[in-house]
């Protein structure tokens, strides 16, 4: 029995070893596609959720819910794209978010900090949480782009 565990933990091991290799070895062009898709993704589901605020859709504390923790989960998504193998890919990333990294990482913080306020409200189906949190989620989406997306 001490033997088959023994064996299946020198696995494990090895497996994981392997599995962090061919993570560190992502093809550059391949992290900028994936951090972008999962920006595009972002947009999508925070969307509707300021149309409803604004009262261009009808408001739906269901569709809030499930759109707020897509985005919670999206929000956690991009970062590891930003890899310093990106930087001579083709993409709107100003260079300031690999030589800023310690604000570049402090903004993406910012996004997922926010972004949990606004799944717990949209989750509580607390309209006025989801209404205070928004602003906060917007504003931190605007403020990285600002700083460290070139202008489309």
């Amino acid at each position: 029995m001490k033997k088959s565990l023994l064996a299946t933990g020198v696995v494990l091991v090895l497996g994981a070893g392997f599995a962090a290799s061919a993570v560190a070895q992502v093809k550059p062009e391949v992290l900028v596609k994936q951090r972008q898709a999962a920006m595009t993704l972002q947009g999508k589901y925070l969307g509707p959720i300021g149309g409803m605020l604004k009262g261009n859709i009808p408001y739906n504390a269901d569709t809030v819910a499930i759109n707020a923790t897509f985005l919670e989960n999206l929000a956690r998504m991009p970062w590891d794209g930003f890899a310093e193998s990106t930087r001579g890919e083709k993409s709107a990333t100003k260079p300031e978010a690999f030589t800023d990294a310690a604000k570049f990482r402090a903004a993406a913080d910012m996004l997922e900090a926010e972004t949990a306020k606004l799944g717990a409200a949209a989750r509580a189906k607390n309209e006025a949480g989801v209404r205070a949190s928004f602003g906060g989620v917007a504003k931190s989406c605007g403020s990285c782009h600002d700083a460290y997306r070139v202008k489309q």
